[in-house]
């Protein structure tokens, strides 16, 4: 095995390691496992040292998860991604693959596609089922914000300096599915959060967001949702450019709580 790629699988492997959650459990497989696991521990970008002749196999699982994956990594080819359950469906399993069909066309091009691969895409897909399915399970349904149609919605703007974390995302799509959110955050640079739902959710949102680490947070504003809102926000999505985000505002229409602070328009625009 070549000591470029070995170092490159080493890089990856530490780049997943660092963006796992508390509760997302890195093992290595296979009779190399043990080793691979060691190198990563004493790695050191400017050592190199002998490593096993078989690539790394890794699983990734959510402790209190029944869904996990499986990856093979490979110099020469995609890498191989398995989806693994105790409890799922065949259909539930056959869907997952397609998910990972679709999202390895995705990071092809990717230096570190396993790390992109299952930090940025299954792993906030996962949880946002898990999530979902848990708000419909919950037996304590009194404890969700309301759905009721007449109570006052509420909506908050955030703006920070960018939006990057894999982790802060994964938060805020768990908060938005548990919190019965709906909204999207622009990732990237810079960040921009928008939330709407009851009042007491919206608050809660809210105070989660505050409670973790920004650079240049701002919150523009936490209001009642005006009149001239014309249409509800549903779902929770992600969006890369500035120009999507007032797009969004402008389907709600609201553009201008998102133009007048200068989000938008001259040079923050993206193209």
């Amino acid at each position: 095995m070549q000591e470029d790629t070995a170092r490159r699988w080493l890089e990856e492997l530490q780049l997943i390691q660092f963006t796992l959650l508390p509760e997302e459990i890195l093992t290595f497989l296979d009779d190399g496992g043990s080793v691979w696991a060691q190198l990563l521990d004493d790695y050191d970008e400017s050592t190199t040292t002998d490593t096993p002749s078989s690539p790394p196999h890794i699983q990734v699982k959510p402790k209190t998860s029944t869904v996990w994956f499986e990856a093979l990594f490979s110099s020469d080819t995609m890498p191989k991604i398995a989806v693994k359950s105790d409890t799922a469906t065949r259909a539930e399993q056959e869907r997952w693959q397609e998910v990972v069909r679709s999202k390895l066309d995705e990071v092809a091009a990717s230096q570190f596609p396993i790390y992109e691969l299952l930090c940025l895409h299954l792993l906030p897909l996962l949880h946002e089922a898990e999530s979902a399915d848990a708000a419909l399970d919950s037996p304590h349904p009194a404890l969700l914000p309301a759905d009721d149609a007449n109570a006052p919605r509420f909506h908050a703007l955030f703006t920070s300096h960018h939006l990057i974390s894999p982790k802060k995302r994964r938060a805020l799509q768990g908060w938005s599915a548990s919190l019965r959110i709906a909204g999207f955050a622009k990732v990237g640079y810079p960040g921009v959060i928008y939330a709407q739902g009851t009042e007491s959710s919206v608050e809660e949102f809210v105070a989660n967001v505050k409670g973790m680490q920004w650079l240049a947070l701002k919150l523009r504003f936490l209001e009642p949702l005006p009149l001239a809102g014309e249409v509800e926000a549903h779902g929770w999505t992600e969006l890369e450019k500035v120009g999507e985000a007032v797009e969004a505002m402008r389907r709600l229409g609201l553009e201008e709580w998102i133009v007048e602070m200068g989000i938008g328009s001259g040079k923050n625009s993206e193209r």
